[in-house]
C-alpha cells in the first residue's frame, strides 16, 4: 500500500533569532502552525530552542520538547546537526571560517573542535532516539573539497585517502545511529565531500555500505551544478529518507556560469529563492517521491537573496500542501476491470 508523504514542515534555522515569536521553541512553533505548517524540523545548536546535550540524557526533558511542539500544533520532523556534522572533517583551509560553528573554549584547536562535533553527533543519536524519530539531518564535512577542481593536477590517491579518512571517523557515529534507530540523512551540497551522487557512492563505499548512511535530498544544490535531479531520485530512491524542498535559477550568460565568477547572491548566476520563484520542477520531484512510496517529510529550507524570509514562509506552507499527492489506493480503470482465472488467461493466448 502506498503512502502519502508528509508535510508541510520547515526547517527552524532561518527564522530563529532574538525577537519574538522567533527566540523559544514555544513561540516559533505556534507561528510555524499559524502558517499551516505540520512540522518544525529543529536545528540542534541552537539553544534558544533545544538542549541537545539535555535531549540525550533526559527522556523526560524530549517528552517536554515534544509536548510543546504538541501544544503549538506541529509535531518534530527530524534534528538538524548540519554545523555540527560539518565540523566532523575540516580541511586546514577552512579552519577559521568553521571556528564559528562550534564553541569558543574549542576555537583555534581543530583536534578539540572535531572531538566536540563527535560528541555532538553521539547526542544527535540518543536525543532523535528519545524524542521517537527515525532519521535525522547532517553535512557529511570535507576534508578534499579544495581539490575539487582538477587543477593542478590532484596526486594518485588523494581523493581516495579523503574519503577513506571519512569514512573512519563517520563509520562510528553511523553505528550510534544504527543502535539507535535513526537514519542518518547527509545533505548532499557543495562544500562538503559528499556534494553529488558519485561522491555520495564513493562516500557510502568508505563507511561499507551502512544502511543508516542516507540523503537528505534538496534539489536547489543539483540545480545549481546542472545536475539531473530527477534521474538522482531514480538512482538513489531507496537511500532518500528526508526531503529539503527548496528553490532555486541558474542563469549563465557570457560573463558568468556555474562558478558564478565570485559574484554575491545576488549577481549570481545560480541563486536560492523561494519556492515558486525559481527553477526547481517540483511537481516532477512530488510525482517521483510519490511513485517510489516516499512516506516521510517535506520540509521547506528557505533561502532566497531577494524575498524577505517570513513571506518566503507564509507562502511555503501552501506551495508544498498543494504538491504533496495523495497517493491513490486503486487504478482509475479499476471499474473496467473483471476477474480471471488461469485456464481464461491461457485462453487469452492461444495456449
Amino acid at each position: 500500500m502506498a503512502t502519502t508523504l508528509k508535510g508541510p514542515g520547515i526547517f527552524l534555522a532561518q527564522f530563529a533569532g532574538d525577537a519574538a515569536p522567533f527566540n523559544s521553541l514555544q513561540d516559533i512553533a505556534a507561528w510555524a502552525a499559524g502558517l499551516g505548517y505540520k512540522g518544525v524540523q529543529i536545528p540542534t545548536w541552537d539553544g534558544r530552542l533545544f538542549d541537545l546535550r539535555k535531549a540525550a540524557s533526559s527522556k523526560d526533558y524530549c517528552d517536554e520538547i515534544k509536548g510543546v511542539c504538541a501544544d503549538a500544533g506541529v509535531e518534530i520532523t527530524e534534528l538538524s546537526t548540519h554545523l555540527q556534522g560539518q565540523l566532523v572533517a575540516v580541511h586546514p583551509a577552512y579552519d577559521s571560517q568553521f571556528d564559528g560553528f562550534a564553541p569558543p573554549e574549542v576555537h583555534n584547536n581543530p583536534k578539540a573542535r572535531q572531538e566536540w562535533a563527535v560528541e555532538q553527533m553521539l547526542f544527535g543519536a540518543k536525543a532523535s532516539e528519545h524524542l521517537g524519530l527515525n532519521a535525522s539531518v547532517s553535512f557529511s564535512g570535507a576534508l578534499a573539497f579544495p581539490y575539487f577542481y582538477p587543477w593542478p593536477q590532484r596526486p594518485a590517491g588523494l581523493i581516495e585517502e579523503a574519503f577513506g579518512e571519512l569514512g573512519k571517523r563517520w563509520k562510528p557515529i553511523l553505528d550510534a545511529y544504527e543502535n539507535s534507530g535513526v537514519d542518518l540523512c547527509y545533505e548532499i551540497h557543495p562544500g562538503e565531500d559528499v556534494f553529488d551522487g558519485a561522491t555520495f557512492e564513493m562516500f557510502l563505499d568508505a563507511v561499507g555500505g551502512h544502511k543508516r548512511c542516507n540523503i537528505n535530498y534538496d534539489p536547489s544544490h543539483f540545480l545549481l551544478q546542472q545536475l539531473d535531479y530527477l534521474a538522482f531520485i531514480d538512482i538513489y530512491h531507496e537511500r532518500i529518507k528526508a526531503f529539503h524542498v527548496k528553490d532555486a535559477e541558474f542563469n549563465p550568460d557570457g560573463r558568468q556560469g556555474v562558478y558564478s565568477g565570485y559574484q554575491g547572491w545576488v549577481k549570481r548566476a545560480g541563486r536560492f529563492r523561494s519556492l515558486g520563484d525559481g527553477q526547481v520542477d517540483f511537481a516532477g520531484i512530488f510525482s517521483k517521491l510519490a511513485a517510489y512510496d516516499y512516506d516521510r517529510w517535506a520540509v521547506l529550507e528557505w533561502e532566497c537573496c531577494l524575498k524577505h524570509p517570513e513571506v518566503g514562509a507564509a507562502e511555503g506552507a501552501p506551495f508544498i500542501d498543494g504538491h504533496i499527492i495523495r497517493v491513490t489506493e486503486k487504478a482509475f480503470d479499476d471499474f473496467a476491470g473483471g476477474g480471471a482465472d488461469r485456464a481464461q488467461l491461457r485462453a487469452m493466448m492461444g495456449i
